[in-house]
């Protein structure tokens, strides 16, 4: 047994949360990330006993494009900042989690700057995929690089080369002796070579007692990473995917085929499961029917697997990906006015983690398929008994069991008796319940009724007010434009074609990144 086997993650975007400027100026410090102790404490309250959060060190815009791997992002603080904030995660008995991004570099991290000085005579060209000085890009820089995802802004790092691979080890340790983490997450692990990956197995395993190494997957088998010489974990997109989709479709069949060819890839309980993240649309705002997050939530605690909670999802916190920004999936929010008006999924979620914390049927249990329907799903962890409805209308269980004693309703207090071998179960529609026989709930604590909670309506976003740019009298080649200049010209040609909606200001006012700017003002006719 190990703590990430039994944890109830919370994952925190902090650039976005903490609202810090989309672009990094390399000042003086901001101390933001001193702003989160409340959310520690919040946190701690809903059950929650690990956090990933990142990414924390210095780049210069969304966080994924390093420039010092061993420097606190000026924007979030220092790096005694950093040490202060997981030390008093541990007092809160709260595992962290760092991102860590081993995949590519921004265009400021020294190595790259040295082959722009030095060219053909770098030292460091071999840190790099494909340095080819023939070639070109957007930067006029003379010479040409693989990247990540096709933006010349992530400058792919050659991870076979001996020096690249002992430099990442070497942050890694920093980070566990500095900070006094306890895990990573791995950005675009999908991506990263696997012997890389082994080697950091290797190096992290004697760094600290059950260090956890997470790998971002979206696509594949994950068994590939998910092994004894791999990774622990990756995150469970499959899942992801599956749980909105079950829901907007009323079809439960697409949660239980992919609980099942998981256990088929001799996987268990080891995968990051989540509704939502800092790269997809909010849960809230994915469903069709919002009455489903109530059952959506029991699924996501209780199915096989490592349940997460984004950041403002608690509070049912709504977030569109829009196709030139995230800003709106990685909100700056205010926590004491969630608190104030938008708890409403505050006792459910935290009544989900006692019983997890109190029952370890769901975390290690034997998972077992009891009933399925498009509309109407039960299966077991051990001896507890899990039922969800995903219509309107109440749903009749009949589901064998073993056991003859009382079971009782985790999130309700309802009792319910077998007969005949039979537990003859009604669920309202849209609602899930965790059915846990007599003595099993004396591990927890007694079960406290949960009121069905009403979805709220569009929490509040504490946004940081900017002055629109001006657009320049001197119209030139928009090459040739400043990103205010940029954002200035997408803002005129949509005023052109109606009036300007404040959220249309905010997508180009948080978009800082000249290519994608330079798209877009060239998609207008």
């Amino acid at each position: 047994m190990t703590w990430y086997q039994e944890a109830i993650f919370y994952h925190i975007y902090p650039l976005g949360l903490l609202g810090a400027p989309k672009k990094n100026k390399y000042g003086k410090p901001v101390s933001r990330i001193r702003e989160l102790w409340p959310w520690i404490d919040h946190i701690s309250k809903i059950g929650c006993t690990a956090l990933y959060i990142g990414p924390l060190f210095e780049s210069v815009g969304h966080g994924y494009e390093t420039t010092d791997y061993r420097k606190t992002d000026s924007r979030l603080g220092t790096n005694e900042d950093l040490k202060e904030f997981v030390a008093y995660c541990h007092e809160k008995r709260i595992r962290v989690i760092l991102d860590a991004v081993f995949n590519h570099t921004g265009r400021d991290f020294f190595a790259f700057r040295d082959i722009l000085k030095n060219r053909e005579n770098s030292q460091y060209l071999s840190w790099y995929c494909n340095v080819n000085f023939q070639g070109d890009n957007e930067y006029h820089d003379g010479f040409s690089y693989d990247n990540w995802g096709g933006y010349n802004l992530l400058a792919k790092l050659n991870l076979k080369n001996p020096d690249v691979i002992a430099y990442h080890m070497d942050t890694i340790r920093f980070w566990v002796s500095e900070f006094d983490i306890d895990g990573l997450r791995l950005d675009t692990a999908d991506v990263l070579d696997m012997r890389f990956m082994q080697i950091m197995r290797e190096t992290t395993g004697p760094l600290k007692e059950d260090f956890w190494l997470m790998g971002e997957v979206i696509h594949g088998e994950y068994n590939r990473w998910v092994n004894p010489s791999t990774l622990h974990s990756v995150t469970n997109y499959a899942l992801h995917k599956a749980l909105y989709s079950a829901h907007n479709e009323h079809n439960y069949f697409e949660i239980a085929h992919t609980i099942r060819r998981q256990e088929q890839m001799g996987i268990r309980n080891e995968l990051y499961n989540f509704a939502d993240n800092h790269d997809t649309e909010r849960i809230i705002t994915r469903l069709h029917d919002r009455s489903n997050y109530v059952p959506l939530l029991v699924l996501l605690y209780t199915l096989p697997g490592i349940p997460s909670i984004y950041y403002g999802s608690e509070f049912a916190v709504e977030g569109k990906k829009q196709r030139y920004s995230d800003a709106s999936i990685r909100p700056c929010l205010d926590l004491d006015l969630l608190k104030m008006n938008y708890s409403d999924y505050l006792p459910l979620i935290t009544s989900l983690a006692k019983t997890r914390c109190g029952c370890p049927d769901l975390s290690y249990g034997e998972y077992k398929e009891l009933e399925l329907t498009t509309t109407r799903y039960a299966y077991s962890r051990g001896n507890a008994v899990i039922t969800v409805t995903n219509t309107e209308q109440p749903e009749t269980f009949h589901i064998r069991t073993e056991l003859s004693c009382t079971f009782t309703g985790a999130l309700s207090g309802m009792k319910c008796v077998p007969a005949n071998g039979i537990l003859e179960i009604t669920v309202d529609g849209s609602d899930g319940e965790i059915w846990l026989p007599e003595g099993e709930e004396q591990k927890g604590t007694a079960p406290t009724p949960v009121q069905k909670p009403a979805v709220p309506k569009e929490p509040p976003v504490r946004k940081e007010e900017k002055p629109l740019p001006e657009r320049s009298s001197h119209q030139k080649p928009y090459e040739e434009m400043t990103i205010e200049e940029l954002q200035a010209e997408i803002l005129y040609k949509m005023s052109l074609n109606g009036p300007l909606t404040d959220r249309m200001k905010q997508d180009v006012m948080e978009n800082v990144y000249r290519d994608s700017l330079l798209n877009w003002v060239r998609s207008f006719r």
